[in-house]
């Protein structure tokens, strides 16, 4: 045992998730109390077991909405006769542990005992170990890793490093934030637990973590329809939901700019995220045309400017398992382009680019780009609509284009200044949604879900690797965003759209921006 009352600082480390996250804990087996932060005290979770009825868990979590900042909020969580609130731990319960056949080595520098349980639930069999440098010292280190025998694989790992552990601490360090109202959790779904309490997750009962788990996938797949072909597909889609709910929930206590959310995209790994990102260099050479930002001087750019509420862009779609982001930008280009033109918002087609601009450098699902598009429709006089050539497929198809039916003659496209955010502004402003490539390779972007995205791992410059609309541009809280237009569905960002921030042009929105101009 560990002793009924501890203060310890930690990391959990979830390597198929992409996270290390820092924690600091105080816990009171015999108070009944525990108290666990987050990033530093970005989230705060506390655990009372003696609060009537069954016991209460609170989360204090700063909120950033459209009027309102940082705000620290406090949401409830009571217990129940089936689960009741208890302290939460860091330490794992020894119950089951022995000590491990080669008993003692060193742990960074410490001569430790480990420690070992392993159990088997279902198809699973997880080995805990847990290193321990002394009973003054305490934990060091605790490891788990899960093998699946239906796929024979390595199916999941996390660790927790453990420091600065001493065994008393002030009581106050208990109570609630003064002057916050504690609110009942808004309507809690079936992640409200973990969220709540994160860390039992890692350090509760194996059984009741894995029925977390599998009522969590089964509400995933009835939320979003999916269906897998066999038992083998279905435990690998769960497996991969886990980590990346994992990662949302981790990155949303870090109080980011943005919050993540689980999408329809949860159960996808990662080599399967990479093909919706479909730009692809042909490396044939560029002939729009310049962006003559003489032009434009004097221009007076509004603050803020959306063309959704003026008509000119057609609804959220999705791409599906196939890399035409690049045929998404470029219809939407050339959709604002023929409003502006015309008054009538016509949905063109993103299948014919993909089945008839092979010749231009383009290659269907395995990725293009808008400027060999534009050469296509420059050649081939026009586009044709949605309604004329058939529906959108997700898959290479036959090219059966019909000159009649063609619209939307180009005749030439322009190449927006690289990096150069004022004439981005200016092209948007008049001449309508420009197509934009991005660095969407982060896993941060394929859970986005409101607010202004700014990922500092992000490249500016290369691995342009997704081609997206921006339809817009704005200010919220103090912060210039580009509003773009995504093609993974409105299950995706905020009902498809995302707000980009244009900070030292995070992710490259201003570096290879295009749009056409209409014969």
């Amino acid at each position: 045992k560990f002793g009924e009352v501890y203060h310890v600082t930690g990391t959990i480390k979830l390597p198929y998730a992409e996270i290390e996250e820092p924690f600091e804990v105080w816990y009171n087996l015999t108070a009944g109390k525990s108290r666990i932060q987050y990033y530093h005290g970005q989230v705060v979770t506390y655990q009372f077991a003696f609060m009537e009825p069954f016991g209460a868990s609170f989360k204090v979590t700063p909120e950033t909405t459209e009027t309102e900042m940082n705000v620290r909020k406090c949401f409830r969580v009571n217990g129940t006769a089936s689960d009741p609130i208890s302290p939460q731990s860091v330490f794992p319960s020894l119950n089951g542990f022995e000590v491990s056949p080669w008993k003692v080595e060193h742990y960074k520098g410490q001569l430790c005992t480990v420690l070992q349980s392993v159990s088997s639930w279902g198809r699973k069999k997880n080995i805990y170990t847990l290193w321990v440098a002394s009973s003054d010292t305490g934990p060091v280190h605790y490891e788990m890793r899960g093998f699946n025998t239906l796929l024979g694989s390595h199916y999941d790992k996390y660790e927790i490093d453990y420091s600065n552990i001493s065994w008393s601490f002030p009581t106050g360090i208990f109570d609630l934030p003064q002057g916050i109202k504690c609110e009942h959790w808004p309507g809690a779904g079936p992640e409200h637990q973990i969220m709540a309490n994160p860390m039992q997750e890692f350090v509760g009962r194996a059984q009741d973590t894995d029925r977390a788990h599998h009522r969590l996938f089964h509400h995933y797949k009835e939320k979003f329809g999916k269906t897998y072909s066999n038992k083998r597909e279905m435990e690998h889609r769960k497996h991969t939901f886990i980590h990346n709910m994992r990662y949302v929930h981790s990155r949303n206590r870090a109080n980011l700019s943005y919050k993540l959310a689980v999408n329809h995209l949860a159960d996808r790994t990662t080599e399967e995220m990479a093909v919706l990102r479909g730009r692809r260099r042909s490396g044939a050479p560029n002939n729009g045309h310049p962006f003559l930002s003489e032009e434009y001087n004097g221009l007076i750019l509004p603050d803020s400017l959306d063309w959704r509420l003026y008509g000119a862009v057609t609804p959220v779609k999705d791409q599906a398992v196939c890399g035409s982001c690049w045929s998404f930008a470029t219809t939407g280009a050339m959709e604002g382009a023929l409003f502006l033109k015309t008054g009538v918002l016509t949905p063109l087609s993103q299948q014919i680019l993909i089945d008839c601009s092979w010749g231009f450098g383009n290659h269907a699902c395995d990725g293009g780009e808008e400027g060999q598009a534009y050469e296509w429709i420059m050649k081939h006089g026009g586009i044709a609509t949605t309604e004329s050539y058939g529906p959108y497929m997700g898959q290479n198809g036959y090219c059966h284009s019909n000159q009649s039916e063609l619209i939307a003659r180009v005749s030439s496209y322009i190449n927006v200044d690289p990096g150069n955010t004022t004439a981005l502004k200016a092209a948007i402003y008049k001449h309508g949604p420009v197509a934009v490539n991005i660095d969407a390779s982060h896993k941060s972007f394929a859970f986005y879900a409101n607010c202004i995205y700014h990922e500092p791992d992000c490249n500016s410059s290369r691995h342009l690797d997704h081609a997206v609309l921006a339809v817009g541009y704005g200010v919220l809280q103090g912060e210039n965003y580009w509003l773009i237009k995504n093609s993974w569905s409105t299950y995706w960002g905020n009902d498809g759209y995302i707000l980009m921030s244009m900070q030292d042009n995070n992710c490259g929105v201003a570096t290879a921006a295009t749009y056409p101009i209409l014969a």
